[in-house]
């Protein structure tokens, strides 16, 4: 399941047990709802950190892929023909040596010694 998901849906069962732990207790309908917002609020952060922790590491990777395509559409625009073949699946060479496959897709030149 997607993390963010999996967060966002443990975030609303804690509110909902919290406020169903509520019901009994006499109190205004917005005042219970507060305290449970407060309540499953502070509860989630120590209970569901794991969750949290998955769902910013997902956001981070995505977020560094846009960044790392925007660069390289800029470069593209900019007239680099490099970054714009580096876009380009249909131009990537299709490698038998595994070697020369993670070269290729390093940026390195075919057939370049480390």
């Amino acid at each position: 399941m997607n993390p963010a998901v999996k967060y966002s849906l443990g975030r609303l069962g804690l509110f909902v047990v919290v406020f169903a732990v509520l019901l009994p207790i006499p109190l205004n309908f917005l005042v219970r709802a507060m305290v449970a917002l407060v309540v499953s609020a502070v509860a989630s952060y120590f209970l569901l950190a794991t969750w949290r922790n998955q769902m910013n590491e997902q956001l981070v990777g995505a977020a560094s892929r846009r960044t790392a395509e925007k660069e390289r559409l800029r470069a593209a625009l900019a007239g680099d023909e490099e970054a714009a073949a580096a876009g380009d699946r249909a131009a990537e060479p299709k490698a038998d040596d595994p070697a020369e496959e993670k070269a290729v897709a390093e940026g390195e030149p075919k057939g370049a010694e480390k």
